[in-house]
């Protein structure tokens, strides 16, 4: 006999609280991979529960012949100033039916909710689909990356994918790629009481700022995913020393796509500028390197490509239908993000159909104000488990 979604919402909020006390940043998760994979046992409803090398933690319900992804990044950014906290990040304080913390909305509650869906479900299921339940390591470095390495790596492949990036209940289908671009100028050294004897890479660079600054302005535009946009994030200079003239400027862009525009198309865009010619600037993309808890190097260039599932694709349709089964006195409705997530990988590069669905407002991610309900971890939950049946069906 499955459980009610009333009787594992409690349970579900205890679990958010237990792991939003545990500090997660990327490459640091290894504390509330145990909490979460000891929860996951403990259940008693997952055929197996085992850690991946990279560190993602991974819960299998059912041995049928297709299979489904749930999957919840359970890493975060850092706390920023604590002084503009009106509570303790970490303290998981629940006031009124809702509960505040880092990672309350970017995303532990998915991953809460997804690892209790199961209870909610007939074992008899178990032989039509294969679900793996996913706390995802290192996304908000590399986003993607987690899931590329699942699947290319550790053999697991799902047919369909679930991200628990917030949505505020509603099912995402997409959102605008990203880059990660340098532009780097080159000078000549000399000593700062001889400057005209050199050539300083930041006066070099001063054209090129403001041609960057103008670029963003007239980048295509796309009727669903928005703008395609592009801004500088940080400025870099090298010098031999404080008394001399710069030899060297690197600018790191961040660079969004939209529907049209490709990696070669950003490239070529920025190479075009005059300032760049004139300068003979490099262009390229960055390399994203770094390790995992576990100890494993990871590398990628740091490119992730625009992704959109159409509303008539059956699992956007099989999600509107596990929404509707949800929140039964709410029209649902579809939508996309505006930042990136996992599905640059599983869409993105592998073409695998992906949305989304969590509770928590998508502009309080990051933020010191983030929260989620009560309430609506109860919908999700419900939603997970809905939407196998739906996709059994």
């Amino acid at each position: 006999m499955s459980a009610t979604v009333a009787s594992v919402t409690p349970r579900v909020a205890r679990f958010l609280r237990d792991i939003i006390r545990i500090p997660s940043l990327s490459g640091e998760e290894k504390l509330v991979v145990a909490r979460i994979a000891k929860e996951l046992r403990a259940l008693r409803v997952y055929d197996k529960v085992w850690t991946d090398r990279l560190g993602n933690v991974i819960g299998q319900w059912g041995c049928g012949p297709r299979a489904l992804m749930l999957d919840a990044h359970i890493d975060t950014v850092d706390i920023g100033d604590r002084a503009q906290w009106a509570h303790d990040p970490y303290a998981a304080l629940e006031r009124k039916g809702v509960i505040y913390g880092r990672g309350a909305v970017d995303e532990k509650p998915a991953m809460a909710c997804m690892a209790y869906a199961p209870l909610l479900l007939d074992p008899a299921l178990k032989k039509h689909v294969t679900m793996y339940v996913v706390g995802s390591v290192l996304e908000e470095d590399c986003d993607g990356y987690p899931l590329w390495h699942l699947i290319t790596k550790e053999g697991v492949k799902p047919d369909w994918v679930v991200l628990g990036e917030p949505t505020d209940l509603r099912v995402y289908r997409g959102h605008r790629g990203r880059m990660e671009i340098t532009v780097s100028i080159k000078g000549k050294a000399a000593h700062g009481a001889h400057c005209d004897r050199g050539v300083n890479a930041i006066y070099r660079t001063a054209p090129i700022i403001l041609e960057i600054e103008q670029l963003h302005k007239r980048l295509r535009r796309d009727a669903l995913l928005g703008k395609g946009s592009v801004t500088i994030a940080r400025i870099e200079s090298r010098s031999p020393s404080l008394c001399s003239v710069a030899d060297g400027c690197t600018l790191y862009l961040d660079r969004r796509l939209t529907r049209g525009e490709t990696k070669a198309s950003a490239l070529a865009e920025l190479r075009a500028l005059p300032g760049v010619r004139a300068a003979r600037a490099h262009v390229a993309v960055r390399e994203y390197r770094s390790t995992a808890w576990t100890g494993l190097p990871v590398a990628q260039e740091s490119y992730f490509p625009t992704w959109v599932l159409e509303d008539k694709q059956p699992l956007v349709q099989a999600g509107l239908r596990a929404a509707a089964a949800a929140l039964p006195a709410r029209t649902p409705t579809l939508g996309v993000w505006t930042f990136s997530t996992n599905g640059v990988a599983t869409m993105g590069r592998l073409g695998i159909p992906t949305i989304g669905f969590a509770p928590g407002r998508e502009e309080l991610a990051h933020s010191v104000h983030e929260q989620v309900t009560i309430k609506d971890l109860a919908v999700a939950t419900h939603f997970y488990a809905a939407l196998v049946r739906e996709l059994c069906a």
